[in-house]
Order: C-alpha cells, then structure tokens, then sequence
C-alpha cells in the first residue's frame, strides 16, 4: 500500500497534478503487485538482480536505449505503460529498496532507523538526524531526490501513527523547498540578507540554502499560537505556509504571475510589502536578456 501510495506522488513530477491524475486514469499506473509478478519470471537484465545492481539503469521511453540494450526485449521494465521512462526507472527502483534495503517491511526500517538515530545522542538536533537517517539512503531511489522524500514523508510520518512519537517528531521537521518557496525566499531578500543567494536546486538543501533557513525560522515561530495541538517548533507548517502565501490556488500572492522577475514586485497591497526588498528573481545579463 505505501508502495503504490510513493508512487502515485513520484509521478506528479514535471507535470501538473490533474494531468499525472488523468494520464493515470487513461492508462494506468503501477503497482508493487505488478512488478514482483514481473520480476518472478527472473529476467536475464543483471540490473533487475538488486538494488545496488540497479544504478545507471538509463533507461529511456523514447529512445529505447538503456545500459543493458543486450536484454532490452526480454526486460520487463518498459513494458508498464507510465508516462515517462524515468516513471518505470524509478518504480523498479522504489520495489527493489523495499525489497533488499528495507527487506520488504517499510514500516520496520523506519522504525529502526530512526530508534538508531535517536539512541543516546540527546535532544538537540534529534529531529535533524532522525530525518537524516531516512533521507539519505532514500535518494538513492532512481528519480527522486531531497525535495520529493521530504514531501512525500511529511505526509506518511505525521499521519501514518500519531502514536508513534519519533515519527512525528520527524514528519514535522520535513522541509519540500520547491521553486515557489526558493522564489519567495529570493524576492523578499532574504536570502540576500542572510548572504545564502544560490540557484534553485540542489542549493537548497546545503548547508545555509533554503531549508536551513526555513528551519531556522521556524525556531523563532510558535506554532501552537495557530493550533495548540501543534508542536512548538513545526518547520513543515511554516514551510507550508510560505508555499499557500504563493501559490494559485492558495493566496496567489507572491508568483511568476503576480510578479515581473525582470523588475521586481510592484504589489502595493501585499501583506509583506512593508518589509519585502522586492529583489528581481532574474537579473539582466550583458546583452540585455534575462537570466537566474
């Protein structure tokens, strides 16, 4: 169930929700059920082996190509009708973690991990190393990254098992810095002031990008002020928060259409208008276009 769960939210990438939702529909996804009857017929592609086998599989829907064109036509992978090949690389990816890393039990290695993590090392930052003991042997699943896990284990770890305390404890700590929060983030000047101006992208989960300074911010909030059942320190909320201030469908207030990033916001209306530098989020380049 959190397989098929992972992946319907792995293939919203790149494309808006209401279409990953509709080509799904049309076509079909996937499902743990689907690839272990697929992988039962032991496939000859040394990739399919295991996880670690698994790296590099390079698989392409629309090429065809990949690292073992060898057993192209007897591989099973691209036969599942996903909207993209990277979807296909990914899913295989996810059931063989599952499978070898977390020996078929999601809940289990969670678990572990994250009593691993707490063991002995005291409260501060116990929330930080508790979401890196889960982070960082999961982007290791092809086609996902730091972003997504973050996203995804917000959801599972808050709401899976209210009583399992280390899961949300680590839940609330999850920060998705997608490029609305990172242009938020830019506009506003805060990044400038703080002197962690970086691209969008892998930056932001470096030491002082967004996410360090989303989490620092967060120190500074209360979050029990807006819902006493709230922890205190709940860096997913004022993440989340930031990304309802721009979104369309939430505030629709700080975004590309709101915004000309070639000059900077003109909002005069804007609740942080007092205290926002109105930074341009691309800035001009010697021939007089414009550039991140």
């Amino acid at each position: 169930m959190i397989f098929d769960w992972l992946m319907s939210l792995i293939a919203l990438q790149g494309i808006s929700d209401a279409a990953a939702f509709s080509y799904d529909a049309e076509h079909g996804g996937i499902s743990l059920a689907e690839i272990e009857t697929a992988l039962a017929g032991r496939p000859s592609c040394p990739k399919l082996a295991c996880h670690w086998a698994f790296a590099d599989c390079g698989y392409r829907k629309g090429s065809g190509l990949c690292a073992e064109p060898r057993h192209r036509g007897r591989c099973p992978l691209p036969r599942h009708p996903l909207r993209k090949g990277g979807l296909n690389v990914a899913a295989y990816s996810l059931y063989l973690f599952i499978r070898d890393v977390c020996g078929g039990d999601v809940v289990g290695w969670i678990d572990g991990r994250l009593e691993a993590a707490d063991s002995g090392a005291g409260e501060a930052g116990r929330a930080a190393r508790m979401r890196a003991a889960l982070i960082g042997p999961l982007v290791n699943v092809a086609g996902t990254g730091p972003k997504l896990w973050n996203m995804m284990l917000a959801e599972l770890l808050l709401v899976g098992d209210p009583n399992r305390e280390r899961w949300v404890t680590t839940g609330a700590s999850m920060i998705a810095v997608d490029s609305l929060v990172h242009a938020f983030l830019h506009r506003t000047g805060i990044l400038r002031r703080l002197g962690a101006e970086h691209p969008y992208g892998e930056g932001c989960y470096r030491p002082g990008g967004c996410a360090e300074v989303i989490e620092n911010l967060a120190r500074r909030i209360d979050a029990r002020e807006f819902n006493p059942t709230f922890p205190a320190t709940f860096e997913r909320f004022v993440q989340h928060a930031i990304w309802m201030f721009c979104a369309g469908w939430g505030r629709d207030i700080c975004n590309g259409n709101r915004v000309d990033d070639g000059q900077g916001c003109t909002q005069r209306f804007c609740p942080a208008s007092t205290t926002c530098d109105r930074v341009p989020l691309r800035a001009p380049s010697p021939n007089g276009s414009f550039e991140m």
